[in-house]
């Protein structure tokens, strides 16, 4: 009897060992843990001063906290740990002032520094300006002739020739009762 409660408690206590080493054995898959609002270069990209709280809600999506003491600050934190890995966070806030406009960003984001951009060397230039309506478009240039015979004037040939056909549009349903 007291060898049986030895090997039932000796078994238990191996089981119990295992069940715990389980827990951080290698090859076992950790799924990456996401949290909060993901934000883009993109979308920092779009946001200009004196725009309304709508507006930078439509961009930005809903703040992830809203200060009672301060409405004016809205924050968007988003984090992710890959599975086993380091925790990454990043932050942004957004101000506005008193008629709602959006007036400063501060955060781990600024506009018009790609990530793409900086690590590739691109242009970081993401300037707008207004332009009025009787200054004329800049000239774009002017495509260069495919080659005759080349793949890109075949298929620029069957595009020329398509025809279009018309979409029937379906009668209207009677709703009179009968």
């Amino acid at each position: 009897m007291q060898n049986n409660t030895k090997l039932l408690l000796t078994s238990l206590t191996f089981v119990g060992l295992l069940a715990l080493a389980g827990c951080s054995f290698p090859g076992v898959y950790k799924i990456d843990i996401q949290q909060g609002n993901v934000v883009t270069q993109d979308m920092i990209d779009q946001l200009r001063p004196g725009m309304t709280r709508r507006q930078v809600r439509f961009i930005m999506g809903n703040p992830l906290l809203q200060d009672t003491f301060n409405t004016n600050r809205w924050d968007y934190l988003y984090s992710l740990q890959p599975g086993g890995g380091q925790r990454q966070q990043e932050r942004m806030s957004i101000f506005f002032n008193d008629s709602d406009q959006l007036v400063n960003l501060s955060g781990d984001f600024m506009p018009g520094v790609s990530r793409d951009q900086e690590i590739l060397g691109g242009s970081s230039d993401t300037t707008v300006s207004p332009t009025n309506s009787s200054e004329q478009p800049a000239a774009q240039p002017a495509e260069k002739p495919a080659k005759p015979g080349s793949v890109e004037e075949s298929i620029q040939r069957e595009i020329d020739t398509i025809e279009t056909t018309p979409v029937p549009t379906p009668a209207p349903l009677d709703t009179s009762p009968q």
